[in-house]
């Protein structure tokens, strides 16, 4: 999520209220200028333990690099606080120890959408621009560690959707190459299932659709793949345009046909993982985490060796996938925040990166991972997921995110259970983003 920068004014319950109802692309002064009074200063010289609080982790590989960490640190230690792996209950817990000016909390290990919201509202403090550096990373990860000209976030990992699709399937019903819109995906699982015995009775097409932060993400592309955006770059709201329209009308029809089974409705990314690992996708859309997972050689696996990963499928062209991953930030309340800019710093390392790729198959944010000739040797899809990331589009850039996303939920998982019509749900959830947006 690629956001524009916002001077942060922290201190009087006051001054955070009015920092609360700017939206991170709309009008309005931006705090620091035209004469307000400046932020204050942020002490970044202070030493000793911290905390490192992220959703949970799923790679089994983040107690290893804090480990290592803490053993080069005796004096700075950090700790490690996992929360749930949903990104919303995740983002619930960080604002409430915000809310509170909790000093429990030091290093956030936040979903790239936030930033606008966290730093509008005062919770973490932008970085010294001389102690970090941001060079060799893409573009799209700094940007999206941004608010107003500030770098409130350091890129960590990023994250673009892939389409991972059963090779060997494709191989057997005579198709050539993985499909680059919805219509061809849908012949190509027809094929499939005419043509071979063991994919009878799998599902064509797997995402993440239960009532989360996943369902913004997949409805969002979707929509842009169609041409069009729930938010523009302006930060207007478009959710009712024709385009919008389009892509959710495509969206729905999917699930009315059974491209996509019903049972997807309560699936995150982990479910759908499991669908797919399991042999029960020929199709699935999903983040590349999940490489790793699928290429095990110990069993667990029924797709290694088995499988191949394209760029998404769009509605009228290839797709455009949302912008993921997650940036470290500083909590505004945290102690000994000197050690919290190492700490992030040793995180955000070229060769921690490349270890983390090799050994998870997270994405990295420094291009030069991406071209290293062993990884790609290792993840042959990292060319293509470097271009999903570059090509990726934003969710929307607004300061009340937590509200906009909740919005873009309720109006859109009524549609795929089929009790509403998608131009009547989006024209609600126009006229409540409008409202929102105007905050």
């Amino acid at each position: 999520m690629m956001f524009r920068r916002m001077s942060r004014l922290v201190g009087l319950a006051a001054s955070l209220s009015a920092l609360l109802v700017l939206t991170a692309c709309g009008g309005g002064e931006v705090p620091g200028t035209g004469g307000e009074e400046s932020e204050p200063a942020v002490d970044f010289s202070d030493r000793g333990p911290i905390t490192f609080v992220t959703g949970k982790d799923l790679s089994g590989l983040l107690q290893s690099e804090i480990d290592e960490w803490n053993k080069e640190h005796p004096d700075e230690k950090v700790t490690l606080i996992e929360l749930p792996d949903e990104a919303d209950q995740q983002r619930q817990q960080m604002v409430q120890n915000a809310q509170t000016q909790g000093t429990e909390y030091t290093v956030l290990s936040m979903d790239v959408v936030w930033t606008a919201e966290f730093a509008a509202n005062g919770w973490v403090v932008p970085l010294p621009e001389d102690q970090v550096d941001t060079s060799g990373m893409l573009p799209a990860t700094v940007d999206a560690g941004t608010y107003y000209d500030k770098l409130y976030g350091l890129p960590v990992t990023s994250d673009g959707g892939l389409l991972f699709y059963r090779s060997d399937w494709l191989k057997k019903a005579g198709i050539d190459s993985p499909p680059t819109t919805f219509a061809e995906m849908q012949e190509a699982c027809k094929a499939i299932t005419e043509k071979v015995d063991e994919a009878k009775d799998a599902d064509c097409y797997g995402g993440q659709f239960n009532k989360y932060e996943g369902l913004t993400v997949n409805v969002s592309e979707f929509i842009d793949s169609a041409g069009g955006h729930l938010v523009d770059d302006d930060g207007k709201a478009t959710a009712n345009s024709p385009e919008a329209v389009k892509g959710l009308e495509m969206l729905k029809a999917m699930f009315d046909d059974g491209t996509i089974p019903k049972a997807a409705q309560t699936w995150s990314e982990e479910e759908s993982r499991e669908a797919f690992q399991q042999g029960k996708l020929m199709f699935l859309r999903n983040w590349p985490y999940v490489y790793a997972k699928f290429d095990a050689d110990d069993g667990s696996s029924k797709v290694n060796g088995k499988f191949g990963v394209a760029p998404l499928a769009g509605v009228d062209g290839p797709g455009v996938s949302s912008l993921g991953g997650h940036n470290y930030a500083i909590s505004t309340w945290a102690q000994n925040k000197g050690t919290a800019i190492d700490f992030m710093n040793y995180m955000a390392s070229e060769d921690e990166m490349k270890a983390r790729t090799e050994k998870t198959s997270q994405a990295p944010t420094r291009t030069s991972v991406y071209t290293d000739a062993d990884l790609v040797k290792k993840y042959p899809y990292l060319p293509v997921l470097q271009k999903s990331i570059e090509t990726a589009r934003p969710r929307p850039k607004v300061a009340k995110y937590g509200d906009v996303t909740l919005a873009i939920q309720d109006a859109t998982y009524n549609v795929i259970q089929g009790n509403q019509d998608p131009q009547a749900a989006l024209d609600g959830l126009q006229a409540k983003l409008e409202e929102l947006l105007a905050q």
